[in-house]
């Protein structure tokens, strides 16, 4: 189908508006998602309705922690991905069709079959993840209208790479995302993801501006983005420009694709950086990826009540009432009912 969000240029070109590498595209070739083609100066989307992945997940996969805990989320995805990571851990989708000359695969599926499946499931969120939801962004912002009309709520789980626009047109109907802040490093970005840091950062607090619930996640690769100084700029901006109360999940690092010459993450390295953000003011900091970590539980940050359980994708007893403490009554931001 035509695409949203691009201009027409000269000689058939196009430019497009959908992320922030706003691509120029020649006539017959396709953008650095390998999923938006130029066919006769009219951009198209190549993976509208082909969906290669369709899970029913707990909501706290996504990672997310402070929204709806303990639900379960009906999660999609088509192939391709605007950025290069090395460390990508769902290549196999992801990087499908820049791996495999071009291949899109994927069933044929329409909005309102995602819906259906979606409440048949019980499922109290739709999510779009495993790969970039902004490289199929039409079939995400269809099926959000119609999940949202349906009073199911909408996740992505991005890398934060939308422009200013794709984002303006998707709020509406966007109650939560999972914001991958990869490293606060420029030559990172550049390196290891093809991208800028400062887009994100763009994105991450429009998002908060226009009311979206955020949580950030944070991969931490050894030797790459596990820098004490660096870490500590990262949990800065986390409190002075999204807030205090905005959720960070630190990651454990596991060799994969193109990145096999580094260790798994030490659990030193995860739990000095999750004291590096509550150092900095953080209310909410996790430790991914390390199943019965004390990190993976919700703490008050007021009196220290252990309030959610956690082990993996399993939650245990909630201590909340209302979305405050049980113990002394301190509000925990999120989204609980």
């Amino acid at each position: 189908m035509e695409a949203l969000l691009y201009e027409k240029l000269g000689d058939r070109g196009v430019r497009c508006a959908l992320c922030s590498h706003r691509c120029v595209i020649a006539e017959g070739r396709r953008g650095i998602c390998h999923v938006r083609e130029n066919t006769g100066g009219v951009l198209q989307s190549l993976v509208y309705g082909r969906l290669i992945a369709r899970h029913i997940d707990p909501i706290e996969k996504k990672p997310m922690y402070h929204f709806l805990p303990g639900s379960l989320s009906y999660s999609i995805a088509t192939v391709g991905c605007n950025f290069r990571c090395r460390f990508c851990q769902n290549a196999d989708i992801a990087q499908l069709p820049s791996d495999r000359d071009g291949a899109i695969i994927g069933d044929t599926v329409t909005p309102e079959e995602v819906v259906a499946a979606a409440e048949r499931a019980g499922c109290r969120t739709l999510s779009y993840t495993y790969t970039e939801p902004t490289i199929f962004f039409e079939f995400a912002l269809e099926t959000a209208r119609l999940a949202d009309a349906k009073g199911i709520r909408n996740v992505f789980v991005t890398n934060g790479y939308m422009t200013a626009e794709a984002l303006d047109l998707i709020a509406p109907v966007l109650d939560a995302a999972n914001v991958d802040l990869k490293a606060f490093s420029r030559k990172y970005y550049k390196e290891v993801c093809g991208a800028k840091l400062e887009h994100v950062q763009e994105t991450l607090r429009n998002m908060k501006a226009l009311g979206v619930f955020v949580e950030v996640t944070t991969l931490i690769v050894p030797g790459l983005n596990d820098d004490p100084d660096e870490l500590k700029a990262l949990a800065a901006f986390l409190a002075n420009d999204l807030g205090s109360d905005t959720p960070w999940h630190i990651s454990r690092f596991h060799p994969t694709y193109r990145l096999t010459d580094r260790p798994p993450t030490p659990l030193k390295t995860l739990r000095d950086a999750r004291a590096i953000g509550l150092a900095a003011g953080l209310k909410y900091v996790y430790t991914g990826n390390v199943p019965g970590d004390t990190g993976e539980s919700t703490f008050c940050p007021a009196c220290g009540e252990t309030l959610i359980e956690r082990r993996g994708f399993q939650v245990g007893r909630l201590r909340m009432k209302d979305g405050r403490c049980g113990k002394c009554g301190a509000v925990i931001e999120g989204v609980w009912e």
